[in-house]
């Protein structure tokens, strides 16, 4: 005879309750990037999640800060991890760059929340505050960290100098066309043309580094290369 007792009731529910944040959040991310910040309403998120309208307000006292939750989960975490992993780097500085655009694909690209970025794109100038947290959550760390990267490249020799206010935009755009060719359905390249993200980046980095390269001693900076 077994001796195994099961969950008691208030076990269950105080599980459940646990739960309750994180399942909110994973349906809110989903209706957000499905149909934008604006057309979704809490009512529908709470339904997907399973729980009252009032329930998802015990947690989230607003839509802003529902979305505001999305983002620090999906994205503002992972560039957290990124600051940690480079603090333990010992490569070169073209090997962290090429680390940082790959595994933000995998850690974000690649994920439903890349669908966030399309979001701000289209809907920032409607609503300012989302706008300004997503720029201090997302837009100011994530540059600073490229900004490290390239520092790191030119102090150590490794990069020729450069205006990184604007360098940075050279590592940022090329991810951005990816998140909007995921996004659009395609719309952003030639039919006969899938875009395969490994070589993409790979490509990517491959123009990014040759025209980052420091020049040879005695050269001028503008000089062609041989």
């Amino acid at each position: 005879m077994s001796t195994e007792t099961s969950p008691t009731p208030g076990a269950k529910r105080e599980r459940r309750k646990e739960a309750r944040p994180g399942e909110l959040l994973n349906a809110a991310l989903d209706l957000f990037v499905e149909k934008g910040f604006a057309a979704t309403r809490v009512e529908e998120v709470a339904a997907r999640a399973g729980v009252s309208k009032g329930t998802l307000f015990l947690y989230f006292p607003s839509k802003d800060e529902l979305f505001k939750a999305v983002v620090r989960e999906s994205i503002s975490g992972r560039l957290v991890e990124w600051r940690s992993d480079f603090e333990v780097f010992r490569g070169s500085s073209r090997d962290m760059l090429a680390y940082c655009m790959n595994s933000w694909w995998e850690r974000v690209g690649a994920t439903k929340a890349s669908g966030l970025t399309k979001l701000m794109i289209c809907e920032a100038a409607n609503f300012p505050d989302i706008a300004v947290f997503y720029q201090q959550e997302v837009i100011q760390p994530g540059h600073s960290l490229i900004r490290r990267i390239l520092q790191r490249g030119i102090d150590r020799g490794e990069f020729r100098s450069m205006d990184l206010d604007y360098a940075v935009y050279s590592v940022v755009a090329p991810m951005v066309f990816m998140i909007l060719s995921q996004h659009s359905m395609g719309v952003c390249l030639p039919n006969h043309c899938p875009l395969d993200p490994q070589k993409y980046i790979a490509t990517q980095l491959g123009i990014l580094l040759d025209g980052m390269r420091a020049a040879p001693e005695g050269a001028r900076p503008d000089a062609p290369q041989a």
